[in-house]
């Protein structure tokens, strides 16, 4: 066996049943010869790490539009931040991590400059059309506008990228009102792609906030005792509380809850739907940041 034969047995042994398996992916829309080092959803993370269009995210801000200083967020330092959180939750939940790495690194390519106030801007210009969706863009351009080059040295149009990962990249996206569950129909069919829409969702509301703190936009201190109550007292903690929520509610009914210490008492209550909406969904204290008032 090769090395990506190895990876995809050890999937089919180690990971949740409701893991998205390698082995099992509706594959790619241009057929392609399979690697010997590494599996197809690897192979879809690495594309996105090369292409250009993850290399212009530094340059892209993310709240703040001309901050000064070199510490505020940039979309490319989102992403990384929804990819650490998402795997970290994919692993606790044995799901399959590279395919959630692959979605989270590929999730906001599409995603225009000046943050919400850009996509809003070209929303309202591009309404003749049908508006400006920055999730579809971004499976726009991993389809059709990013160029790669095959090991024989020809150049083609799109990452050609495996079905797992663009559904994850077309249902990323969501609005106050339909965070966690939202329409069915909205929902990457995956739970590693669920797990990345939520992902999103808790990296920005911690560091928009850490953020807003750093431009003296708001004071530590402000933020209401209702959500230090169910979050933490310091913003170091909300981030932990949320991602242990985000695995607590995920887990299936047999799992022992963390809270627990791992001792194994069962989660009370069978497990309706493939990924549960946390207990304690994350929300915005406070209105003073800009664009707060619009999802990820």
């Amino acid at each position: 066996m090769n090395p990506r034969e190895v990876t995809e047995a050890w999937e089919g042994e180690r990971l949740d049943p409701r893991a998205a398996r390698v082995s099992a992916s509706q594959g790619r829309a241009t057929p392609e010869a399979e690697d010997d080092l590494r599996t197809a959803f690897q192979r879809d993370r690495d594309r996105v790490i090369h292409s250009k269009a993850f290399r212009r995210l530094k340059h892209k801000t993310q709240v703040f539009l001309a901050p000064e200083g070199d510490h505020y967020r940039t979309r490319l330092t989102h992403t990384l931040e929804v990819a650490q959180v998402a795997r970290t939750a994919s692993r606790a939940l044995r799901l399959n991590e590279d395919l959630t790495e692959a979605v989270a690194l590929a999730h906001d390519l599409g995603h225009p400059p000046f943050g919400h106030a850009g996509e809003a801007a070209l929303h309202n210009a591009m309404a003749h059309v049908g508006g400006f969706k920055h999730d579809e863009q971004s499976l726009r351009v991993v389809d059709q506008l990013e160029a790669r080059t095959r090991s024989d040295g020809t150049v083609v149009r799109g990452l050609n990228l495996t079905w797992e990962v663009r559904d994850g990249i077309a249902g990323h996206s969501k609005g106050l009102a339909d965070v966690p569950a939202g329409p069915v129909e909205r929902l990457p069919a995956t739970l590693e792609g669920q797990i990345v829409r939520l992902a999103d969702r808790i990296a920005y509301v911690h560091h928009d906030t850490d953020d807003a703190v750093r431009a003296e936009l708001i004071q530590e201190d402000e933020v209401p005792q209702t959500v230090r109550e169910v979050l933490g007292r310091t913003r170091a903690q909300w981030i932990g509380v949320m991602v242990r929520d985000l695995v607590e509610s995920t887990a299936p009914a047999e799992t022992a809850r963390l809270s627990d210490g791992g001792r194994g008492r069962p989660r009370p209550g069978p497990d309706p739907s493939p990924l549960r909406p946390p207990r304690h969904p994350p929300r915005r204290p406070f209105q003073r940041i800009p664009g707060s008032r619009r999802a990820g």
